[in-house]
């Protein structure tokens, strides 16, 4: 049954503690701190910031939601309402919640999406193979 709940809900609640203030810095203010910064053969310096970070671990997410599609299993229908609903969340909160509406958000919320149309279809196409018809 654990195995039904969405993945993506990690990185809403991440950024929204981000937002309210729980990592420090206050606010959505936090996404532009600099975690790291690595000089490059070239001379220039690569940095990565806090939403550069969420954005990579909601993309980790990703991959292994698309995984838990393929398997067909009784909790798959459910995870596919959930993520639905994590993706719904992100909609609700990007047009109503100020501290949402930043480049950042809007890339989560598009990989919530990635992850509900990805999920439909691997499981529709995985759904189509396990179908035999016996003559």
């Amino acid at each position: 049954m654990l195995a039904a709940i969405p993945l993506m809900i990690v990185p809403l609640v991440l950024y929204n503690l981000a937002m309210i203030g729980a990592f420090g810095g206050g606010g959505v203010a936090v996404l532009s701190d600099q975690l790291m910064a690595q000089s490059m053969l070239s001379g220039a310096v690569w940095t990565l910031s806090v939403g550069d970070a969420l954005i990579l671990a909601a993309l980790a997410v990703l991959f292994v939601e698309i995984l838990k599609a393929t398997r067909n299993s009784s909790g798959s229908l459910l995870n596919h309402m959930l993520s639905m609903l994590v993706f719904i969340a992100f909609l609700v909160e990007f047009l109503l919640v100020k501290g949402a509406a930043t480049q950042t958000f809007f890339i989560l919320m598009t990989i919530a999406l990635i992850d509900v149309i990805g999920g439909f279809a691997v499981s529709i196409r995985s759904a189509g193979r396990d179908v035999s018809i016996g003559l």
